[in-house]
């Protein structure tokens, strides 16, 4: 069995490429041999997964944060011959909290490899994009969207600063929601689509998803002060918010979400602006994780 690895050397502030020969260790020590890609751009690592996949390799692994997840979900998702493999080495590691996989710990990710630990996972399809953790498209995509551009600091406490930051100037945001064929029009501070649990380093949005069940769910936040958002924010992490009153969960195989001013951000990458169409596709890839 060959395996392609392509590692984005920077993320985690650089553990990635501390973790890599402990990485490659345990894969030569499994046997398995292995090509070793270091990207230098998020448009490079795009490059190497796809090619590795044409190419036919029978692993593709990616060794970084959500992004690299990303890339790695895109160019396996809808096709047998190439499984994914998902080693772990960014801050947030969303994804592979999602489906079961050892977040902080790449030496056990890869060891899944030679343990033969395959499993088929659906990939929610956004327009003409795969995401396999969590879409949003409100509050949370405009958090996203600043933690972005934050040249400080690099690592988890990114995402609740930017929270804070865009709390100070955030109005309510009109949707039209189509849940099954079901349209709903509304306001609502976010709108989040999960085919996992959590986004922005383990923030439970949607604490009940299953990447197994052939359904997305659906976490509505409906309009509330800017002080109540704020004291529900820490309570994602534990998915507490969810008891609240001014949220909303409902699960569906098919959502759309359309809306003034409105962008999607899935699996902490910019997919698109609405209108967003999704669909769960059950089973799409094949991802090595604890059985």
């Amino acid at each position: 069995m060959r395996v392609t690895l392509v590692v984005n050397p920077s993320s985690g502030k650089g553990r990635a490429q501390e973790m890599l020969p402990q990485v490659a260790g345990r894969l030569r020590d499994d046997g398995l041999a292995t090509d070793i890609l270091l990207s230098r751009s998020f448009q490079e690592a795009a490059e190497m997964t796809a090619e590795a996949v044409r190419r036919e390799t029978d692993v593709l692994a990616v060794m970084g944060g959500d992004g690299m997840m990303h890339l790695g979900v895109n160019a396996c998702a809808g096709q047998q011959r190439t499984s994914l493999a998902l080693i772990p080495a960014g801050t947030g590691n969303d994804l592979c909290r999602g489906l079961g996989l050892p977040p902080f710990d790449p030496v056990a990710a890869v060891a899944l490899i030679g343990a033969g630990r395959l499993r088929r996972f659906d990939l929610s399809r956004v327009n003409d994009r795969w995401v396999g953790a969590v879409l949003a498209t409100g509050f949370d995509a405009m958090v996203n969207h600043r933690a972005n551009l934050m040249p400080w600091p690099k690592g988890g406490l990114r995402y609740p600063l930017a929270a804070l930051a865009e709390l100070r100037v955030f109005t309510p945001l009109s949707y039209r929601l189509t849940l099954d064929g079901q349209i709903r029009d509304l306001e609502a501070m976010l709108v989040a689509v999960g085919n996992t649990t959590s986004y922005g380093g383990g923030m439970k949005i949607c604490p009940d998803a299953d990447p197994t069940d052939g359904l997305l769910d659906v976490t509505i936040i409906h309009p509330v002060s800017r002080a109540k958002l704020l004291r529900l924010l820490p309570q994602m992490y534990s998915g507490r918010f969810a008891r609240d009153p001014c949220v909303e969960r409902t699960r569906a195989a098919e959502v759309s979400v359309d809306g003034p001013g409105l962008v999607g951000y899935g699996d902490g990458e910019l997919i698109t602006a609405a209108p967003l169409h999704l669909h769960c596709e059950a089973g799409a890839v094949g991802i090595f994780a604890p059985l």
